[in-house]
């Protein structure tokens, strides 16, 4: 069998000839960046020939990489299949990222039976939230209800696919191993963050007796080993959204003898475990007004209370909103540009980490988006003015550029490869925008309720934190009557995994919960396209 050389690990692997480097990579473990699994869309899956036969460039490559590049050797991973031996390059860093750990916690009756545990003397507790972009674990002691350490990292999975459906979609390419694969992916990365955690707290993994995990509903599928293809066809059926409460160690995570994981419960196969889990913490069932709880990722589940009557559905933002299927997008690591200023004096870039800017994540992206909208520089449409439309002492001018290929695109970075928003990101974050503002409609309209009787706005999520109000109402993924009624509550799916850890009755009454809420499917509604194609259009200018 033909062998590759991988640089700069220096590491050797066989493969069978003609097989994709991209799969190939994926099954050593090897990090590659891999948004639209496989398919060739995203061209984030870059790697450097070094040596070997490569095969011919694509037409899909030549139009997705600059002819700099495919002149050093950079190709597509998952377009290349070599059928003799190759060295090639890994062109992916590691960056420290942002995480979001922690949320609103309201107070709640420590409950927790200890009979589970009576084989062990100091008993310890996973809280874990499983999200599509990042995972986090905290380490509990279970008599105290103290929280000793925590550990936060990417999702493993992001490499068969940065969204729901396409590890879905990896899975059913590869019937007899993607779901396996999938499940060792995050397993191996819990058990080494509840190492990480055990070992800050000086605490041993044996004491680990209960995980209690919240997630989307893939997530928790790819966890227990269950098959999430239905999830990715109609009917959208999942294999389960009751609550689940397993032996840990059939997982595959450490523990004492005899640990449990339980899986909080979810809706429907796309309003999961996180989203019961916000609704809980977030009380919108006690709600005594009009509420519309929102978690902004990859997609968009929101759940509007009225008066104690809890309506859900979720739309598919797609992941350009964390910063992927974007031209220069990444996520929100040290390098990425997370804030953009468009000034008279000129453009003011706020970077994570505050190095030189490597690329912009989902916060950026949006930033920049409501910048060109507020400046004229793009149309509520969509699309870009021509750079002759301004004065020619225009500080706009300045930036509105036109690639050698004729497309136009916004420059944020001087040099030679300068950061650039093109046309193509601008209409990623409008599908992204449309598709939210549809879902938040369309639950209005159904509910018989006007944005007047609307009492407030709950954001809660990893990345919905970090997008201020104007961002959100600028770009109009929010209409901007809601932006003095947007409140902000981080990561109720971790805090929830957190109370569902320490209390009985916190998991009952999220059973009955998820049982009470009522969650209808956007495309089956009346007009829903025509509302969609409504909604694609960027807000007025004020």
């Amino acid at each position: 069998m033909p062998l590759l050389n991988v640089m700069p690990e220096g590491r050797q692997f066989e493969f069978a000839a003609g097989e994709s480097l991209l799969a190939v990579l994926l099954r050593a473990g090897l990090p590659v960046d891999n948004a639209c699994g496989g398919r060739g869309v995203c061209g984030k899956c870059r790697v450097r020939v070094l040596g070997g036969d490569a095969g011919a460039v694509t037409d899909t490559e030549r139009q997705v990489l600059r002819r700099e590049d495919l002149d050093r050797g950079v190709r597509l991973a998952c377009l290349v299949h070599p059928a003799s031996d190759l060295t090639v390059e890994l062109l992916h860093r590691d960056r420290r990222n942002d995480v979001l750990t922690s949320g609103y916690l309201p107070a709640f009756a420590h409950d927790v039976d200890f009979s589970r545990y009576a084989a062990c003397e100091e008993p310890y507790g996973v809280a874990v939230d499983i999200g599509t972009t990042t995972v986090v674990c905290s380490l509990v002691d279970l008599r105290s209800g103290r929280e000793t350490a925590a550990a936060a990292a990417v999702n493993a999975q992001v490499h068969f696919g940065q969204d729901v459906l396409s590890r879905i979609t990896y899975e059913i390419e590869h019937p007899e191993t993607g779901a396996r694969q999938l499940q060792t992916a995050i397993v191996e990365a819990l058990n080494g963050l509840v190492r990480t955690a055990c070992d800050r707290a000086g605490v041993a993994p044996e004491q680990i007796c209960e995980y209690a995990v919240s997630a989307n509903t893939t997530m928790l599928h790819m966890l227990v080993g269950a098959d999430a293809r239905p999830i990715g066809t109609v009917p959208f059926t999942p294999a389960f959204t009751a609550a689940q409460d397993l032996a840990a160690a059939a997982v595959g995570l450490v523990g004492a003898p005899g640990a449990r994981l339980y899986c909080l419960p979810s809706v429907s196969a796309y309003v999961g475990a996180d989203i019961v889990a916000g609704a809980y913490v977030c009380d919108l069932r006690g709600e005594q007004g009009n509420v519309i709880f929102i978690d902004i990722g990859t997609n968009g589940e929101i759940v509007l209370a009225s008066h104690g009557k809890l309506l859900a559905c979720s739309c598919a933002a797609g992941p350009a909103l964390e910063g992927m299927n974007i031209s220069a997008g990444m996520r929100a690591a040290d390098g990425a540009v997370e804030d953009v200023e468009l000034t008279p004096d000129g453009l003011q870039l706020t970077v994570i980490g505050g190095g030189p800017p490597a690329g912009i994540c989902g916060s950026g992206i949006l930033a920049a988006t409501r910048e060109l909208l507020r400046t004229g520089i793009v149309r509520r449409t969509g699309a870009f003015v021509r750079a002759d439309k301004f004065y020619d002492n225009d500080y706009r001018r300045r930036y509105l550029i036109t690639d050698s290929n004729g497309r136009r695109s916004f420059r944020l970075t001087d040099g030679p490869e300068p950061l650039r928003i093109t046309q193509g990101d601008i209409r990623q974050v409008q599908l992204a925008k449309g598709a939210i503002l549809s879902g938040f409609t369309a639950l209005l309209q159904r509910a018989g309720i006007t944005m007047a009787d609307l009492d407030k706005v709950v954001i809660a999520g990893q990345f919905g934190a970090h997008l201020p109000a104007r961002s959100l109402t600028g770009t109009g993924i929010l209409p901007f009557e809601v932006e003095d009624r947007i409140r902000y509550v981080g990561n109720t799916s971790a805090t929830g995994a957190y109370m569902a850890l320490l209390s009985q009755r916190v998991r009952r009454e999220m059973e009955a919960l998820a049982r009470g809420i009522e969650y209808f499917e956007l495309g089956a509604l009346d007009h829903y396209e025509e509302l969609l194609a409504d909604c694609l259009t960027f807000p007025a200018v004020r």
